[in-house]
């Protein structure tokens, strides 16, 4: 082994040790109801969601145009950010991959994995994609084809063109940037977990920068911020399903889709998922998710039966072409003048990613 193989293996394995913080993990934890809470991340998180709650209610008008106004002014603002960093963190992922640091294993070098590929794929695919995916994996290339809001790079709808761009900016939407955003967050909660010794929150990745003050004022700001970006996160990947859902039972059994049958659907999926989390992830999520992944490949396969599997293989080629043809184009935050599209649909998507993020990781 050659000295620099030799140096490259002894920074890894710095990387590797354990931090000695002083910090015993859940020392700052309540214990109302015989729940392991906290404090104070969970007491502000939970009172400004409920604030923010009860003002949308009282007040649907003010809140409808103040959330409005604040997703067009950060798009306009912020619009190259998000792309950029959606651009940074591919590059990271693929950097890691070539990168000697890329070996290191998660856990140690003797951790084994609890769950087969299987089930965690499929525990990926329910958190990372579900719902929101069954539903724009037609409505986003239809709405591209047919000028519905924006087209990619403002390409003219209804074309040949236009078809293989929609499809493939379909795919920039769901491909690698989404995973990559996930893949980030996913691995330094990891990491810094399971390699690190410091506990499961977002303020842990931050410790490289902060240091000790992770445990203070610094660290509970970062975990309520990464607190209320998920609930958001989830707000809308459960508001898009429950209209999906109240939609299709509207247009199969004639059942009325509106606020009505949308809560009662989050009702029943929340009840669902809590009871999910509460048999833990080996008997609730990973189950959910095994069948949820059964159900999409049933899907698959009557595609496949229903649409021929010709056409559904010259529909992949053309969205794999368009995929690679569009990517960099798409992915350039300057000189856009698909407003409509990029900050409709791109910035939107990246936006909903992120805040998704700590959740999927």
């Amino acid at each position: 082994m050659s000295q620099e193989s030799k140096d490259i293996e002894k920074e890894i394995e710095k990387l590797e040790e354990v931090y000695d913080t002083g910090h015993e993990i859940g020392e700052q934890n309540i214990n109302p109801l015989g729940l392991d809470l906290h404090n104070p991340v969970f007491v502000v998180s939970a009172l400004l969601i409920l604030l923010f709650v009860i003002g949308a209610l009282v007040f649907p008008d003010a809140a409808s145009n103040g959330m409005t106004a604040a997703r067009e002014w950060i798009g306009e603002s912020f619009h190259w950010l998000f792309l950029s960093a959606g651009n940074i963190f591919v590059l990271f992922c693929l950097l890691l991959i070539l990168l000697p640091v890329g070996k290191i294993r998660i856990g140690g070098e003797d951790a084994k994995p609890d769950f087969s590929v299987i089930s965690w794929f499929s525990m990926l695919f329910a958190a990372g994609m579900g719902i929101g995916l069954m539903f724009w994996s037609v409505a986003e290339p239809v709405g591209y084809f047919t000028e519905w809001f924006g087209t990619p790079l403002d390409i003219a709808g209804g074309t040949e063109e236009s078809r293989q761009a929609a499809l493939g900016a379909t795919m920039y939407h769901w491909g690698l940037h989404p995973w990559a955003i996930y893949a980030v967050v996913g691995l330094s909660l990891a990491f810094f977990t399971y390699n690190k010794g410091l506990p499961l929150t977002i303020r842990s990745a931050f410790y490289p920068l902060l240091g000790d003050r992770i445990w203070g004022p610094f660290g509970h700001v970062i975990d309520t911020l990464a607190v209320l970006a998920t609930m958001f996160g989830l707000a809308t990947s459960l508001g898009f399903g429950a209209q999906q859902a109240a939609s299709g039972l509207e247009f199969l059994f004639g059942i009325d889709g509106g606020l009505q049958t949308q809560v009662a659907i989050i009702i029943v999926v929340t009840i669902v998922a809590l009871l999910s989390v509460m048999r833990g992830i080996h008997g609730g999520v990973r189950v959910l998710s095994n069948i949820n992944l059964a159900f999409a490949a049933l899907l698959l396969l009557f595609v496949l039966i229903a649409g021929g599997i010709v056409a559904f293989l010259n529909n992949a080629a053309t969205t794999i072409t368009g995929y690679v043809q569009y990517m960099l184009p798409l992915s350039n935050p300057v000189g856009r003048e698909d407003e409509t599209f990029y900050h409709g649909w791109t910035i939107f998507f990246w936006a909903w990613w992120i805040s998704w993020s700590p959740f999927v990781g």
